[in-house]
C-alpha cells in the first residue's frame, strides 16, 4: 500500500512545501485548508508533477464539523504521515481581541491538532502488517518563549509532541514538533507584518524547514528546529531569565 499523508493548512508556506517534498518522496497525499479552489488547483499540479494520488479536504479546523471531516479522512489505514500545519497568529493583543477570535484561534492551534493526532495515533498503532507512522505538529520558536495566546498554543503543542513522541515512539508512531522562527511565507503578509523590522539573519526558507523537519522526524525526534541560530535562541528563550525573554521578544501577541 502506497503511504498517504495528510496535511492541513496545504495551500501556502511550510505545509505547501510539505506537500511538494512528500510527493517527491512518493508519498500520496491528501491537502486540507479553508479556499477550494485553491486546494483543488494544488492538488493537480502535485498529481501531474510528481505523478502520486492526490485528495483534497476543504474545511475550516476552528469549526468541529471542519475538523471531523478531515478526522474522517485519517480513520483509513493508507494514512502514514500527519502534518497538521494549519496556524495563523492575531493582529491584535490579548486584551484588544474579541474573545471568540480568541477561541478560534486555540481551536485551529490546539484543539484540532489535539483530535487529529489521537484518530491518526490509533490508525497508525492499528495497522495489522506493520504499525507506525509519523506525526509532524508545526510548531514555533515561539513556543519557547512567553509571549501571547500564541506561545502558549505552540508552547502546547511542543509539550505535547515531546511526550507523545517518548510514549508511542517505541511502539513504531514517531511525534515530531518542528519549531522554526520567521519564515518567508504569506504568514507574517496575513498579519501586515513589516518584515523589514526583522534582520536577514532571522528568516528561513520553507524549503529548508520542511527539509529538516522531515529528517528529523525519520529520524524520531520529538523537537526539530532547523539552523543553529533558532537552536541558540531557543535554548536562551526556555532557560533564561524569564523576564528579560519577554522583554527582549516583546510582549505584543
Amino acid at each position: 500500500m502506497t503511504p498517504t499523508a495528510l496535511i492541513t493548512g496545504a495551500t501556502s508556506g511550510i505545509g505547501a512545501e510539505f506537500a511538494r517534498q512528500l510527493a517527491n518522496r512518493g508519498y500520496n497525499l491528501v491537502l486540507t485548508a479553508r479556499n477550494e479552489e485553491r486546494l483543488k488547483e494544488s492538488a493537480g499540479r502535485l498529481a501531474a508533477e510528481y505523478s502520486v494520488q492526490t485528495e483534497y479536504i476543504a474545511a475550516d479546523l476552528a469549526e468541529p464539523e471542519g475538523v471531523e471531516r478531515v478526522s474522517r479522512r485519517l480513520e483509513k489505514p493508507d494514512i502514514a504521515m500527519l502534518v497538521n500545519n494549519a496556524g495563523y497568529g492575531l493582529k491584535n493583543s490579548f486584551e484588544r481581541n474579541e474573545l471568540a477570535a480568541e477561541m478560534d484561534h486555540l481551536n485551529v492551534l490546539v484543539a484540532a491538532p489535539l483530535q487529529l493526532s489521537h484518530t491518526a495515533l490509533n490508525t497508525m498503532l492499528s495497522k495489522m502488517e506493520e504499525p507506525g507512522g509519523h506525526i509532524i505538529n508545526v510548531a514555533s520558536v515561539a513556543g519557547f518563549i512567553p509571549r501571547g495566546t500564541y506561545s502558549a498554543a505552540k508552547s502546547w503543542v511542543i509539550t505535547f509532541s515531546r511526550w507523545a513522541n517518548i510514549s508511542y515512539g517505541g511502539r513504531g508512531v514517531h511525534v515530531t514538533a518542528l519549531c522554526p522562527g520567521f519564515v518567508h511565507t504569506e504568514f507574517h503578509q496575513r498579519m501586515d507584518m513589516d518584515k523589514t523590522l526583522y534582520p536577514d539573519w532571522m528568516w528561513l526558507d520553507a524549503e529548508r524547514v520542511v527539509r529538516e523537519g522531515l529528517a528529523d522526524a525519520f529520524a524520531g525526534k520529538g523537537i526539530s528546529i532547523p539552523s543553529k541560530r533558532y537552536k541558540a535562541l531557543a535554548w536562551f528563550g526556555a532557560r533564561g531569565p524569564q523576564a528579560l525573554v519577554a522583554r527582549i521578544a516583546g510582549r505584543g501577541r
